[in-house]
């Protein structure tokens, strides 16, 4: 789904051990990242046989980390794919940014962040990350834990108990978004 690579080789490059699974009984007991690129139908057409192993992981406390289009597959469905259900993890939907400034929105953006105690910005705060979307996270519920300016306020980062999403990239994100990943992999 896009940025397979670049998160294998960011988790590597910081001492972890990833693996790269093709069918969900290859998915085990620890910490899931669900990398992505692209349009949310595409997305979870080809993620659907996942779903339900996702769902258990996170039932299960499971540390779960979407990033950009694996984020948006964690919420219940999109703008971009009305009648495409996602995983239903975080109530809320994906909505396309309403600005008037040039989408898809690509580049370096400063983060807000809005819940400090959020375990991915432990001992780091707020900094500068690397976006490239057209769409954002509009939840139901109160998991915004940072975000960013583009014309409005868009959600840049998720955090509901083990679940977590950031729709910026931040294996792409230089030192900071590295920092980001080892605190997910230190949970």
């Amino acid at each position: 789904m896009g940025n397979l690579r670049s998160v294998y080789n960011a988790i590597k490059f910081l001492g972890g051990e990833p693996i790269l699974v093709s069918s969900p009984d290859e998915l085990n007991d620890g910490k899931i990242i669900i990398p992505g690129v692209g349009a949310f139908g595409d997305g979870m057409k080809n993620f659907t046989q996942f779903v339900p192993k996702i769902s258990e992981a996170i039932s299960s406390g499971a540390p779960v980390l979407g990033i950009c289009l694996g984020l948006h597959m964690l919420f219940e469905k999109s703008e971009e794919s009305p009648d495409v259900r996602g995983i239903g993890a975080i109530k809320g939907e994906i909505i396309k940014i309403r600005t008037k400034l040039k989408l898809p929105h690509m580049g370096w953006n400063f983060l807000n962040v809005q819940k400090k105690s959020c375990p991915l910005f432990k001992g780091i705060g707020e900094g500068y990350a690397y976006f490239v979307h057209s769409y954002h996270a509009w939840p139901k519920v109160d998991v915004v834990a940072a975000t960013t300016d583009y014309g409005e306020k868009v959600t840049a980062a998720i955090w509901d108990e083990n679940i977590f999403g950031t729709q910026f990239h931040p294996e792409k994100s230089g030192a900071y978004g590295l920092k980001i990943l080892k605190n997910f992999m230190r949970l």
